[in-house]
């Protein structure tokens, strides 16, 4: 699964989270549910913006969808494969990428 991924080559889901990430830039995403290893997005999970001042805050440009999946995205989609059915309670987006993940475990 890391040859040559792009963009392109996830599914709609993926495609969709990746680009909420850029969107953000800094910041959360809560109660994500994860189903089957995709992302479920709706309906939409929370999502708290994080502002620094001062700071360049201004929306990132999209990379291209043909361009190979950073390091942080592709370790996202084998924590996800690996979870399954779940929900991440925290994922922590710095510069537009997965930074680190909280999830509950029980027993």
């Amino acid at each position: 699964m890391r040859g040559n991924l792009t963009l392109v080559s996830l599914s709609e889901p993926w495609r969709r989270l990746a680009a909420r990430m850029e969107d953000i830039g800094f910041g959360t995403i809560h109660g994500l549910v994860i189903r089957q290893g995709e992302p479920v997005l709706d309906p939409p999970p929370r999502v708290v913006r994080e502002r620094k001042f001062p700071c360049d805050n201004l929306p990132r440009q999209p990379r291209s969808a043909a361009l190979g999946l950073k390091e942080q995205l592709i370790e996202l989609l084998h924590f996800c494969r690996h979870l399954g059915d779940g929900t991440i309670d925290t994922l922590e987006i710095k510069h537009g990428l997965p930074f680190r993940t909280f999830v509950e475990e029980r027993g």
